[in-house]
């Protein structure tokens, strides 16, 4: 009986000193941020950067994957079901409306996946094909409520924040829009610029290269303010749309039950990576900022995440 206790006592001091070893070792592969969303869309020229700058700070390669589909819950019910070893991580944009759009899914977002940080908050913009005829906001809602009613309008799917803008704007100003939905808004946005499609709401991050190549249209900014990279562009609230804010703000997750150590090595990395020149001058061309320190944690983006679960939740359940 001593024997099978001392034994028993020894393997779980292995199991247990060999966890431990794991996670002070962390990392020792690859890492795998996953972007539930088609490649060259806004959320994965976020991560890409990210990774890059994570990539040198943890010194082990970060790789991202696409897996677009069902407005981004089907890649974030990936990482959901992954494995909580800190090696496949979640960054995304939309996950705080798949509650509310998607009451069957196979988890619960906000008990599925443990936080590291806050990333960025990004501007968007409403903009066109080149030679769509109206020239500024004004113009174009007449049009839209003219001969221009049911034009179309690219979304990277249900409850994304392309999406989410779009239905706000239609309620705000009474226009009527045919919505396209696709896989992610980076092939939405080569739709836009070929032609295929009127208009789109869409970060700066997806846009503001082409806004700045003359590929397609500027109408507006969807922030109270403007910005400086695009100074010249007035936002809607200046243009008659009172009132109307959207932005898109990324974040950084692992599946439920990540150990703390992990996360919180991989969160140190997320501020170290966010506060390196070159990716704050990448960001600052694509019209967006990385967040402060203290949002890049856990905590904060477990505040934020709760917040706004419970606000598109209401502001979804009503319409």
């Amino acid at each position: 009986m001593r024997r099978l206790l001392a034994a028993a006592l020894a393997s779980a001091f292995v199991i247990f000193t060999g966890s431990a070893s794991a996670q002070e070792e962390y990392p020792n592969r690859p890492i795998t941020i996953l972007v539930p969303a088609a490649a060259g869309g806004p959320s994965d020229t976020v991560a890409r950067l990210v990774a890059e700058a994570m990539r040198v700070d943890l010194g082990q390669q970060v790789l991202v994957e696409n897996v677009g589909g069902a407005g981004g819950s089907l890649g974030a019910g990936r990482v959901a079901s992954a494995e909580p070893d800190g090696y496949t991580l979640l960054l995304y944009h939309g996950v705080s409306t798949f509650a509310a759009l998607y009451p069957d899914l196979a988890y619960k977002p906000i008990e599925a996946f443990d936080s590291v940080g806050l990333v960025t908050e990004v501007p968007m913009t409403l903009v066109g094909k080149k030679d769509l005829p109206p020239q500024d906001v004004g113009s174009l809602l007449t049009y839209l409520k003219g001969e221009g009613a049911g034009a179309t309008f690219g979304t990277a799917g249900v409850g994304a924040a392309s999406d989410l803008c779009g239905k706000l704007l239609t309620e705000a100003t009474g226009i009527n829009l045919t919505v396209v939905p696709y896989k992610g808004t980076g092939p939405a946005m080569t739709d836009l610029v070929g032609g295929q499609i009127d208009l789109m709401c869409d970060q700066t991050t997806n846009t503001i290269n082409q806004i700045k190549a003359g590929e397609i249209k500027p109408y507006a900014l969807t922030t109270k303010a403007r910005i400086d990279a695009l100074p010249d562009l007035p936002t809607l609230n200046e243009s008659g749309v009172k009132n109307f804010e959207v932005t898109a703000w990324h974040a950084i997750w692992t599946p439920k039950g990540t150990p703390e150590a992990i996360r919180s090595k991989l969160s140190a990395s997320l501020q170290k990576s966010l506060a390196t020149p070159k990716l704050i001058e990448r960001f600052a061309a694509l019209g967006t900022v990385p967040v402060a320190p203290e949002l890049a944690t856990p905590a904060a983006l477990d505040e934020r995440f709760h917040s706004e679960v419970e606000r598109w939740g209401k502001l979804l359940s009503a319409k």
